[in-house]
């Protein structure tokens, strides 16, 4: 199956990214941004071969648990190239100042 192109929908789905982006600071992930958010969506379907539809791509931002979101940041931080060159970026995304 080809792969979906899910650029042409992030116009659409942006009411969604942005309630999403607004739960995540309500819950203390104060550097959350919408990119962030996109691109954890992404992550999580990297995977699925099937055909989404509109409706269930939005129902995929908006049921995005926190520790997706998290999980889909440590990965990212662990994939970089020097690790010591991202020493506390998981910390300044979740605005954790200790």
């Amino acid at each position: 199956m080809q792969q979906q192109q899910f650029e042409v929908w992030k116009d659409n789905v942006m009411p969604a990214l942005q309630s999403k982006l607004e739960e995540l600071h309500m819950f203390g992930y104060n550097k959350a941004t919408i990119d962030t958010i996109w691109k954890s969506v992404m992550f999580k379907l990297r995977k699925r071969k099937d055909y989404i539809h509109l409706h269930e791509f939005v129902n995929v931002i908006l049921t995005l648990r926190a520790p997706e979101y998290m999980n889909y940041l440590t990965v990212e931080n662990y994939n970089a190239a020097d690790w010591f060159a991202n020493e506390g970026v998981i910390e300044e995304l979740v605005g954790d100042d200790s």
